[in-house]
């Protein structure tokens, strides 16, 4: 493993009180982010990651509607990234998966996501 190799990755990104930020596009004021527990935010990411899985929705639907990241403009879409650029659990998580995959619910401290691994 290079340490030139990179991902592309898309995310959904749900805050919640524990969150290091507690404003988002969606929420500016942090008052729905305030009011979310870190259970509610997991429990809504795994409706989410069902309906991309069951073929109901797309990811970057999805993710245009849900995610609390201003990547939501681009349907959740973070681009290519080496390691050390992004919070560890996340470079992780993203790493691990293959390329089409989606991962589990992944805790950082901006958050719970799931990441879409797309190259």
């Amino acid at each position: 493993m290079s340490s030139s190799e990179k991902v592309k990755a898309s995310h959904i990104l749900i805050k919640h009180q524990g969150s290091r930020r507690k404003s988002s596009w969606k929420d500016p004021d942090g008052r729905v982010i305030s009011a979310t527990t870190r259970e509610e935010a997991v429990s809504q990411l795994q409706d989410l990651r069902r309906d991309i899985q069951s073929g109901d929705a797309s990811f970057k639907d999805l993710a245009a509607k849900h995610s609390h990241c201003s990547s939501a403009k681009r349907g959740g879409d973070l681009g290519p990234f080496g390691r050390g650029q992004m919070q560890k659990p996340f470079e992780e998580a993203a790493f691990a998966l293959k390329v089409g995959e989606i991962s589990e619910i992944v805790d950082t401290e901006s958050g719970v996501h799931i990441i879409l691994r797309t190259a």
